[in-house]
């Protein structure tokens, strides 16, 4: 049973980029054409070949990730049949360079197009094949994630024989994107070499942390420092939000850890409702504290004695 992953020299989880550049490596070291005196070459170069149209297509790789290679036997369904010419995707002239180019006579009677048709006994026209997607990471701002907008992203793609080029492009965020969701941009991937259409480019987005806010599904959680007296007394603080700064009011007596919904303040996602803000609160004391107020603090506690822990049970 033939082991595809390892006659390309790549483990199982090897992208599609990772097999297209062992798959590139080994055409070169065992093309014929290249190895005159190895009578082993034509047949590594035919099992590198067959290992890189199984892989490189993602319903045969399940299908033999799933099955191994005897999937074939199964009728191999989702598959291009093999030696159809589908494993002709690269110009062989810009894989091997104009000295073995088509203007060169292969062992074989011909340029190397012709040559790898009779390797893999193509009788029909090539057929198209799509070209490879490109995948990204971007690192995104927390308050671009809640309310959406764009960030740039610098793309290299291939470009035929003119090699590669970078592009700045602009990706559209969605409100309320958290990290870990991808973004797919259809048709800016890789370019096609055999008259298919172009790959994506698949974007995995990692939000950036906010010291102070975290997104909830819709809704927003803040934790707002309040002093000892606007806790007790209570006040109205200026609380930062997508929409501006809010009034928020204290009610008297609001104990740390107390959650104020702010409706409507939340995340705002395309055609839905738009989420709460909920205002958590944490009483926030001096770094120190003088003779005077201490006394104050204690006459205090004399007044108002009860036991805060009464219901803390195991």
């Amino acid at each position: 049973m033939s082991d595809y992953y390892k006659i390309l020299g790549v483990n199982r989880n090897a992208s599609d980029s990772e097999i297209e550049q062992a798959y590139r490596k080994l055409a070169r070291k065992y093309h014929p054409d290249l190895n005159p005196e190895d009578k082993s070459a034509k047949e590594k170069f035919q099992q590198v070949q067959k290992a890189y149209d199984i892989l490189h297509n993602p319903s045969t790789r399940e299908q033999y990730d799933q099955y191994g290679s005897s999937f074939e036997s199964m009728g191999g369904q989702g598959r291009p049949p093999h030696g159809g010419g589908g494993g002709v995707e690269f110009d062989f002239n810009e894989l091997f360079g104009e000295r073995y180019g088509e203007g060169r006579t292969s062992s074989l009677g011909g340029g190397f197009a012709d040559m790898f048709r009779q390797f893999t006994q193509g009788a029909g026209p090539t057929p198209s094949r799509r070209g490879l997607d490109i995948r990204h990471e971007i690192k995104v701002p927390f308050n671009v994630a809640v309310t959406g907008g764009e960030v740039n992203l610098r793309v290299q793609r291939s470009h035929g024989k003119t090699g590669n080029i970078t592009e700045n492009i602009s990706v559209k965020i969605p409100p309320g994107i958290i990290s870990g969701k991808k973004i797919r941009l259809r048709g800016q991937g890789e370019s096609s070499r055999v008259r298919g259409q172009s790959g994506d480019i698949l974007i995995t987005v990692q939000v950036i942390p906010h010291p102070h806010f975290q997104i909830r599904g819709d809704h927003l959680e803040v934790k707002v420092p309040v002093t000892v007296a606007e806790a007790a007394l209570g006040a109205t603080v200026d609380v930062p939000s997508p929409n501006g700064t809010i009034s928020l009011k204290i009610p008297p007596g609001t104990s740390s850890g107390r959650k104020l919904r702010v409706k409507g303040h939340g995340v705002q996602r395309q055609g839905k409702t738009p989420g709460d803000l909920y205002a958590e609160v944490t009483i926030v004391l001096p770094v120190t504290i003088d003779d005077d107020s201490r006394e104050l603090i204690e006459q205090f506690n004399q007044r108002h004695q009860f036991n805060p822990r009464k219901d803390l049970k195991w």
